[in-house]
């Protein structure tokens, strides 16, 4: 997020990892990254540490599901994937741990650079994603590790039909929202209904470990290699959900993916990003970066053309 939290003081989150993670820090700063939950620069001397993340919890994470997946990333890169930046043990031999409602974590610091803002701009970075993401995919799946399943109801754009039809006043973009959505909502509901038949067709196919959002804002180009980081969204399921950043960046010869497969996880992203902004703009905010970054993103999602295979 763009914004500092306001539930929980940065003091309070270095207070919680000196006291979570065997790990000497004695200084922190809030980093204006990534999108749906909050992150740190934790140093010591002067000198990066950590990289820690406040996850919230509600419809797309629990506590139990963050737990899982960070376990299970550990696993992966204790098995030999050194591209997993996975999270480390805390002093209960936790990965996560409570903390203003939600999960805080810490991977150790990478030195490196964003590998992008989402799409693959070389060959040479698509290569490497495809054959990371191959030996993710080749991988046996950890014990425990989380099963994706449809995460949008066959019912959305019935409820969100119903969201809508009163008016929103809970900030400046409550109304700009709401009726932007309302414009599109015979498409929201076309697209729940394709989603939901392809879900159906997913058990037909073979389920690998997959990162589940493995576009270049979660890598980092190190002298090493990349590294994927943000595994909350781990999970067992159809290994095209991790190819579609391959896909529209061109290179989809590289992942041999099958097309429907690709579609359906086209569709769950885009469901979720409005499902999302959707609860977003229908609850108070007050006009923030954040709540900019948010609208552009649900106008994006409900205004981008269809995914065909033939437009990739």
């Amino acid at each position: 997020m763009r914004e500092a939290p306001d539930v929980v003081s940065a003091e309070a989150v270095l207070d919680a990892v000196r006291t979570g993670w065997a790990v000497d820090v004695d200084a922190i700063e809030h980093l204006p990254v990534g999108f749906g939950a909050h992150h740190w620069r934790v140093s010591y001397a002067g000198v990066p540490r950590l990289f820690v993340t406040l996850d919230s919890l509600g419809r797309r994470h629990s506590a139990a599901s963050l737990e899982a997946a960070y376990t299970a990333a550990g696993e992966l890169a204790r098995g030999g994937l050194e591209f997993v930046a996975a999270s480390i043990r805390n002093r209960q031999g936790h990965y996560t741990t409570p903390l203003a409602g939600g999960s805080l974590s810490c991977v150790p610091w990478l030195d490196g650079e964003p590998a992008g803002a989402g799409g693959i701009d070389t060959a040479r970075l698509a290569r490497q994603n495809a054959e990371a993401l191959a030996r993710l995919h080749a991988t046996t799946p950890p014990a425990g590790i989380p099963t994706w399943r449809p995460r949008i109801g066959e019912d959305f754009g019935d409820s969100l039909a119903d969201l809508l039809r009163s008016p929103w006043q809970t900030g400046p973009y409550a109304e700009p929202a709401r009726n932007a959505l309302a414009k599109r909502i015979d498409a929201i509901r076309r697209w729940t209904d394709s989603y939901h038949e392809l879900a159906r067709r997913a058990a037909e196919h073979p389920w690998v470990p997959t990162h589940g959002e493995p576009h270049t804002a979660n890598q980092v180009v190190t002298d090493h290699g990349i590294v994927f980081v943000d595994w909350e969204s781990l999970a067992r399921a159809p290994r095209e959900r991790d190819l579609g950043t391959l896909v529209g960046s061109e290179y989809a010869e590289l992942a041999a993916p099958n097309w429907e497969m690709i579609e359906l996880f086209d569709l769950e992203w885009r469901l979720e990003e409005l499902a999302q902004y959707a609860d977003w703009f229908n609850r108070p905010h007050a006009g923030t970066d954040s709540d900019r970054v948010a609208f552009d993103d649900l106008t994006e999602e409900l205004n981008r053309p269809d995914w065909t295979r033939t437009t990739t």
